[in-house]
């Protein structure tokens, strides 16, 4: 641990002592004191008290300005009013039926009218969405194989709990990665089943097709992947994707759990004009609470129709969610918002770009939508192994110090991104950058002292 990161702990941990008490309460209930495996870093967590809008505040009264956002579930911001308003309503009217109700023909109608689908199935969260998803694409096809790419997260069920964060000794070739368990307790007999290529590989994707003849259901992909910062897909991969599981009889599946409301109005279907055989969505749509949907044309979703592939859940079209929903896509995520949203993410990835000009930095900032990163690396990513070389110490000194400042600039871990909401203003952006070039200049020091600045 360099001596500038050291500095940025200690200061953390000087502001934060209730957080800390409160972390040593919770191990004593819960493993590693947290609800989520993703929640946990040393030293401790923040615990959160409360938030509204762009901001949040600490048990020890902390504020800060959150482009956290829940890794990136709040577009809307904290506690947005209309989506306040239109679950307050319904709280009144009941919480839970089990049964049908007018509000899921409603937000269906509004995911069709947003993207290039026909008919929508609702869950709860991101990884139900993909897992329903990939079913649907085996029954669909009959087919047992799916792709995936190296280091792409989809959620955590079996079928894609598979190289997400491999090490170099598991890789295998670079051209043909090794699928490799994320997790203990996933088959053997899942992990052949799930094949793994190089992001912005199509030649890679296609010899997986050659070698599974008619045994491939499904590509499974994140348009821009976003389990490595941002990994931006190269011009014509996604058309290609589109075009070699048009040719092979396989589903494409868009995996847009972050994308599909950040990037665009109809996320990245319509940021990109390819059109996937299938859309997962959750996340920013639903305003805070836990909705998620995956959605398709009728002839595929009809596997459902014609009971050929179960799909259920109790949970589903809570009508407490399916409010949130509702008043989050149309009153929420308007074009008017979109704009807002994509000037404030060009000011502060034009404004980080100069302060790394300016200080030195090795690395860049990138943005997308709602979307956007600081890479600590001279050049973009072209896919996962690009990013396995990142300096975790120098990335834990910015966080670190960005926290220390009173801006919680992502999740705290180094494959994530910021999110910008409509909550945030053009004021909020530049308190960032403010946080950022008080930051940088310590972070270039740090990096050339290590020599591990990449090439």
């Amino acid at each position: 641990m360099h001596e500038g990161l050291q500095r940025e702990i200690e200061t953390f941990e000087k502001r934060t002592p209730r957080s800390r008490a409160a972390h040593r309460r919770a191990q004593l209930s819960q493993p590693l004191g947290v609800g989520s495996n993703f929640r946990i870093y040393d030293p401790y967590p923040i615990f959160v008290r409360d938030a509204l809008g762009a901001r949040l505040r600490d048990l020890d009264g902390n504020e800060y300005l959150d482009f956290n956002l829940c890794f990136g579930a709040l577009m809307a911001g904290h506690c947005h009013p209309a989506v306040v308003r239109a679950v307050g309503e319904r709280l009144r009217t009941g919480t839970m039926f089990g049964m049908p109700h007018e509000l899921e023909a409603e937000l269906a109608e509004e995911i069709c009218a947003r993207f290039p689908v026909e008919q929508v199935r609702f869950s709860n969260s991101g990884t139900e969405a993909t897992m329903h998803a990939i079913r649907l694409a085996r029954g669909f096809t009959g087919r047992d194989c799916i792709i995936k790419t190296e280091g792409a997260y989809h959620g955590v069920h079996d079928s894609v709990l598979v190289s997400v964060k491999p090490k170099p000794h598991e890789f295998g070739d670079s051209e043909a990665p090794s699928p490799v368990p994320a997790s203990a307790g996933i088959p053997g007999a899942t992990v052949q089943n799930t094949l793994v290529a190089p992001f912005n590989n199509l030649p890679a994707i296609e010899r997986l097709f050659d070698q599974h003849l008619e045994e491939v259901a499904a590509v499974i992909v994140e348009p821009i992947m976003m389990n490595v910062g941002i990994c931006m897909p190269e011009g014509g991969y996604l058309e290609g994707l589109r075009g070699l599981t048009t040719r092979h009889g396989a589903l494409l599946i868009f995996d847009e759990v972050k994308t599909g409301a950040k990037l665009a109005r109809g996320g990245a279907c319509e940021y990109f004009g390819v059109k996937p055989d299938v859309v997962c969505l959750a996340k920013s749509i639903g305003g805070g609470f836990p909705l998620a949907a995956y959605a398709a044309s009728k002839p595929v979703m009809d596997a459902i129709s014609q009971h050929k592939v179960f799909h259920a859940g109790t949970y589903n079209t809570n009508p407490l969610v399916m409010a949130a929903g509702l008043a989050t896509l149309r009153e929420v995520l308007t074009a008017a918002a979109y704009e807002h949203v994509n000037r404030l993410n060009r000011r502060l990835t034009d404004g980080h770009s100069k302060i790394i000009a300016r200080t030195g930095l090795s690395a860049y900032a990138i943005g997308a939508g709602a979307n956007g990163a600081l890479m600590l690396y001279p050049k973009p990513l072209r896919n996962y192994r690009d990013w396995v070389g990142i300096n975790v110490d120098l990335w834990k000194h910015y966080w670190f110090g960005m926290v220390n400042r009173g801006v919680l600039p992502q999740a705290h871990w180094w494959d994530e991104q910021w999110t910008i909401s409509v909550a945030h203003t053009e004021e909020n952006i530049d308190r960032h950058l403010e946080a950022f070039a008080d930051v940088a200049p310590a972070l270039a020091r740090a990096q050339q002292e290590s020599g591990k600045v990449r090439v």
